[in-house]
């Protein structure tokens, strides 16, 4: 039988994705090396309930994916023809003060899944790239066909550097693959240093939230539902190797896609959300921006539409509410 490797697997969407594609049937081959990041025991926990509900069509592997040769030994006898690409060092801020971690899981990282697909001669790799890579584009709202040629973190110049090397190894070895940039993704079993996790956790607690850019921020918040149809939609279609130009330019077997909500939603109306599902007033501190952040982003999905099918159902008025949610359950409180 043939299995999905997934990176990241005990990650956020890793774990959506692991799950959607066990639940149809699939057979998936998990791997993560449950840094430190944020609490591994989120990791532990998300991998639990894969294992609950999936038992043994779930594997989960402990490795590094940017250690090659410890990634070879730990797939030496897994058999799988497609890769969904999703571990990665997230996070725009972090890489303010800790750059060689996005060097080593970002740029190395990619690298080494990028010789296993050749190797092992995939059908598929579907990677996750990042809507930071638009930087400072004030075009909304931002299209595939942009030019992202000025990034204002490190986070977004790993990301385009993963698109550039994957365009080479499409060219060079005719590896069919698709990036899809990610826009703010969040729900349930989400990232602790993202904005929903934070405000919902600072108002239950009757603490301040940080609101940067003080508040002059718009967002393209994309439920995490939405984002694994996405995934598993460009997962069933790899690119054809037929000479045609694909959403990115490649005339390879290599395609780019945004993921979002197709909206630019404003931060006030996120928090106002947040604060009526907690039903607690948040206490709202304002900040300046942040280096390496943007004030807005806003996807425009219609070439994921045309060729993926790809329409998001889930606004912030129903994400936000399902968050917080499972948030009280998680955390009892």
């Amino acid at each position: 039988m043939s299995a999905v490797l997934v990176t990241g697997a005990a990650g956020f969407i890793g774990y959506h994705v692991a799950d959607r594609l066990a639940a149809r049937g699939e057979r998936v081959i998990g791997i993560d090396d449950f840094n430190a990041y944020y609490d591994p025991r989120l990791k532990r926990a998300r991998v639990a309930d894969l294992a609950a509900r999936h038992g043994e069509r779930v594997t989960m592997l402990p490795v590094d994916f940017a250690d090659d040769r410890a990634l070879a030994e730990a797939l030496a006898g897994e058999t799988f023809d497609r890769i969904v690409h999703l571990g990665a060092q997230p996070g725009v801020r972090h890489s303010i003060d800790h750059p060689m971690a996005y060097a080593r899981a970002n740029l190395v990282g990619h690298l080494a899944m990028l010789e296993l697909a050749r190797q092992r001669r995939v059908r598929h790799l579907v990677y996750a790239s990042s809507s930071s890579v638009y930087g400072g584009n004030v075009s909304l709202p931002f299209r595939v066909g942009d030019a992202v040629d000025h990034p204002v973190s490190l986070y977004a110049a790993t990301k385009k550097a993963d698109e550039l090397m994957t365009e080479s190894y499409a060219h060079l070895y005719r590896v069919p693959a698709t990036g899809l940039r990610f826009f703010t993704v969040y729900g349930p079993w989400g990232r602790p240093d993202m904005a929903v996790w934070l405000f919902t956790r600072a108002i239950l607690a009757g603490e301040p939230i940080r609101v940067f850019n003080e508040g002059r921020m718009e967002r393209d918040f994309t439920y995490v539902d939405d984002i694994v149809t996405g995934v598993v939609a460009a997962l069933d279609r790899p690119p054809a190797d037929d000479g045609r130009a694909k959403p990115g330019g490649s005339i390879g077997p290599h395609a780019l896609y945004n993921l979002g909500n197709h909206r630019a939603e404003p931060l006030g109306r996120l928090i106002d959300l947040v604060e009526a599902a907690c039903g607690v007033p948040a206490i709202r501190d304002l900040q300046p921006m942040q280096p390496g952040d943007v004030p807005a982003t806003f996807a425009d999905i219609g070439d994921a539409a045309r060729d993926l099918g790809f329409a998001p159902v889930t606004g912030i008025e129903l994400g936000v509410p399902r968050f917080v949610r499972w948030y009280r359950d998680y955390a009892d409180v």
